[in-house]
């Protein structure tokens, strides 16, 4: 019998399980699917190295540096600024200390007013003060509400702020709650945004170094009886002295009777090689001509060994489950439709001549987080004698969240109060 079974080999379940294993708990670790990471993850499709849609981390986050090793990531800073696109115009906005080189076009783009500009520098200014997780605290609003209380135009917060931090919430109508983009914004501050030079799924590697790890099995059922719960899995039954279901919101609620379904916020994800460089942005690029790109990002610039030798990879985001006249798109129709989008950016025929490597569907890319949605976070208590909770729907979506849930979890386990009592975002 096993110490602690861990159903769900995410990050919220790796970090679980490490912590539960470096603590001398016997931990065994079952994941449904054929590999480890859940959402973040990396495949391979004729040389080019592809995540699960289209993430970035942020180094800056405190479950990351507790867990992780940074220098063995292998990182690749990104740009603190983006270029903004319309049509063939491409405006530079961005943090002039991160991204010197982006400063000319900062001062002198016309789409944020110069008192607005004034603004960004003093809300950075106002973040760096308190600590990360304090910004989690206190009343909270819509983003838009809170930028529009903050004085920014109207104009600054759809030529910058939709764009760009509509695709870090996934929502561009910015009413994701303004706690996080608060928590957002300082970590963005504070250690910018990175990718693995191999690609994100070096992040659940990492994690999963030293664990017991089975993939391709399928947990049907927990029965929890005296001191021991049974898992019930496609490969037999188990037995452990402890649980931490680590899966999707809904496969917990399903398996433990825990109000964890918060709603499912989605995206879509294309992408495209090309035989020629037909832009050598290194930042991305947020579209303000509208139509179905939300943003795009040229990832063979930043990381030329993302893509084979001679060959470029063009990464796009489209918001939610694309449709046209309230009938889903199918990849083929979506496909077109955004070619015929970056037509507007690039010459036709080289658009044309782009190879489509694929196109990701993402369900459940976060849960639902509007203003206040922090009160109505599940904790990682469920109904079941000796079944704990680890996932990013008890604090956050994200990698700092789902992080921070497995170290909870396992501290529930082992009886750690003060992991216990860590605050959300710390």
């Amino acid at each position: 019998m096993q110490d602690v079974l861990v159903i769900g080999a995410g990050l919220a379940g790796l970090t679980a399980a490490r912590v539960l294993s470096r603590a001398g708990q016997r931990v065994r670790v079952l994941e449904a699917a054929p590999s480890v990471g859940g959402r973040v993850r990396s495949r391979q499709i004729g040389g080019f190295t592809l995540d699960a849609g289209y993430q970035v981390l942020f180094p800056a986050y405190p479950a990351v540096r507790r867990h992780l090793s940074l220098p063995d990531l292998d990182l690749v800073p990104l740009p603190s600024a983006a270029a903004v696109r319309l049509g063939t115009r491409a405006d530079i906005v961005g943090d002039p200390l991160r991204d010197p080189a982006g400063i000319p076009g900062t001062i002198s783009t016309s789409l944020l007013p110069f008192g607005d500009k004034l603004r960004l520098a003093r809300l950075a200014l106002q973040l760096r003060g308190p600590a990360p997780h304090e910004l989690l605290n206190g009343a909270d609003e819509s983003t838009e509400q809170f930028l529009r209380r903050t004085g920014f135009s109207g104009a600054t917060i759809d030529h910058f702020f939709r764009p760009f931090f509509g695709g870090i919430f996934l929502r561009r109508d910015l009413s994701t709650s303004a706690r996080l983009f608060r928590y957002y914004f300082r970590m963005l501050i504070d250690g910018g945004a990175a990718l693995p030079k191999g690609g994100m799924s070096i992040l659940a590697g990492q994690l999963a170094v030293g664990l017991e790890i089975e993939c391709g099995v399928r947990v049907d059922r927990l029965i929890c009886h005296g001191p021991q719960v049974t898992v019930r899995t496609s490969r037999g039954e188990l037995d452990a002295r402890h649980v931490v279901v680590a899966t999707d919101p809904r496969t917990a609620q399903a398996l433990t009777g825990a109000d964890t379904d918060r709603g499912s916020v989605a995206s879509t994800y294309l992408y495209y090689a090309s035989a020629t460089r037909l832009d050598s942005q290194k930042r991305l690029l947020l579209n303000l001509d509208g139509g179905y790109i939300h943003n795009a990002h040229w990832l063979s610039n930043v990381i030329p060994a993302r893509a084979p030798a001679g060959q470029h990879l063009l990464t796009v985001t489209v918001l939610g489950q694309p449709e046209l006249d309230n009938v889903a798109l199918d990849d083929l129709a979506l496909d077109a439709r955004v070619r015929g989008e970056l037509s507007r950016w690039y010459p036709a025929q080289e658009v044309a001549g782009l190879q489509t490597l694929g196109t990701e569907r993402i369900a459940h890319a976060q849960f639902e987080q509007p203003a206040d949605y922090a009160r109505r976070l599940p904790g990682h208590a469920t109904p079941l004698p000796g079944v704990v909770l680890a996932s990013e729907v008890t604090s956050m979506s994200g990698i700092q969240g789902a992080m921070e849930s497995g170290e909870k979890a396992a501290a529930i386990v082992l009886g750690d109060l003060q992991a216990m009592s860590r605050p959300r975002g710390a």
